[in-house]
């Protein structure tokens, strides 16, 4: 349960709770531990995905890391700007005047948009 809730950026006693509520489906071991297939929590990622999305239909790009600003560097030019969402970090470089726009500082939510006709994917 502690890989899924990592896997979901969620707790474990949250996820403890959608099992209760059935919004999770779980069996338990021998030994009384919870546990839940990767099909199930693919369905509950892509669920919670569609359930987040409010732009939907308004951006071309899918993937939205929704985080807290952490670091921003800024010169007279450019800017970059780090965003921990769950435990991926996304650095960012977009204008100085972008940031002073959005008012983008530490402390500060965001969601990270990335579009990319080229990605890498890894089997961890």
């Amino acid at each position: 349960m502690g890989q899924a809730a990592e896997l979901l950026g969620v707790s474990v006693d949250t996820l403890r709770r959608w099992a209760d509520a059935g919004t999770l489906a779980t069996t338990r071991t021998s030994g009384g531990h919870r546990v839940t297939t990767g099909a199930e929590l693919a369905r509950l990622a892509e669920e919670l995905a569609a359930s987040e999305s409010d732009h939907e239909g308004r951006l071309s790009a899918r993937n939205r890391f929704v985080g807290l600003v952490t670091k921003v560097t800024k010169d007279t030019v450019m800017a970059q700007v780090e965003i921990q969402a769950g435990p991926h970090r996304i650095v960012s470089l977009i204008s100085a005047e972008a940031v002073d726009d959005m008012g983008l500082e530490p402390g500060v939510i965001a969601a990270a948009v990335v579009k990319s006709t080229n990605v890498v994917v890894e089997l961890a």
